[in-house]
């Protein structure tokens, strides 16, 4: 849950691409699918071992990615309250997302950010970042962003990951397939910085890449272990 983009397309349209990054031991992810959970359509990849998700999106008009890490990077605890990606399939149910927002019980959950894109009105970009302590909840501009885990990269890392993003806009059309191609492909040839990244332990598992366009919804998912790409497509609601 370890770098994500976002690139807005028009006024209602938008694709947010998601690679993530864990210990390679991990149970790997089952592909995305359609789930009815509480009465409401979720499509999302399930994490292997606690059976929540990184990224989805539902019938309630909302996309949501996690982060792992708030602003900053903090040591973990041995064990935490809730897993994080419960907390995601939890505000894809909720009606309005700011009151889910704050209504939301995160004491003794690790920290995180959450991407939030949702389009029961017109498209907004939602900033969630529980930084352990206090939620911070911010309305973002609809133009291109990177964000990078704050638990694998420091602010210099950050600030050169958002370099490459802004020289790749100058030469690129905004498309799910050249997005694709920067997730890929960014870097400088060192594993423990590029976006395809491999320390050895841990590194990249997948990349996702959903793309809202024409009232539909493109979901593309690619896994490093079975070495499968999943595309779903559906209504955008």
């Amino acid at each position: 849950m370890c770098t994500v983009t976002y690139l807005p397309l028009n006024t209602s349209d938008f694709i947010l691409t998601s690679s993530r990054d864990v210990p390679f031991a991990r149970k790997k992810a089952l592909h995305p699918k359609k789930y009815i959970e509480d009465g409401v359509e979720i499509y999302y990849p399930k994490d292997g071992k606690a059976g929540g998700t990184w990224i989805g999106t539902s019938s309630k008009k909302r996309l949501i990615c996690l982060l792992n890490g708030g602003f900053e990077y903090h040591p973990s605890k041995s064990s935490y309250k809730k897993s994080r990606g419960l907390i995601v399939k939890e505000l894809l149910k909720v009606n309005d997302i700011r009151k889910g927002l704050n209504a939301i019980d995160l004491i003794d959950v690790e920290q995180f950010i959450l991407i939030i894109v949702d389009w029961n009105t017109t498209l907004e970009l939602i900033e969630f970042v529980w930084d352990g302590q206090k939620k911070h909840i911010k309305i973002l501009p609809q133009k291109p962003h990177i964000w990078s885990s704050s638990t694998l990269y420091d602010n210099s890392i950050k600030q050169m990951r958002k370099d490459w993003f802004i020289d790749w806009q100058k030469e690129n059309e905004f498309s799910q397939e050249k997005i694709l191609e920067f997730h890929h492909h960014a870097g400088i040839g060192d594993s423990n910085i590029d976006l395809i990244m491999d320390r050895g332990m841990g590194g990249t598992v997948s990349i996702t890449s959903i793309k809202r366009e024409n009232g539909y919804i493109i979901m593309s998912y690619e896994s490093f272990f079975d070495k499968k790409i999943s595309v779903l497509k559906f209504m955008g609601h």
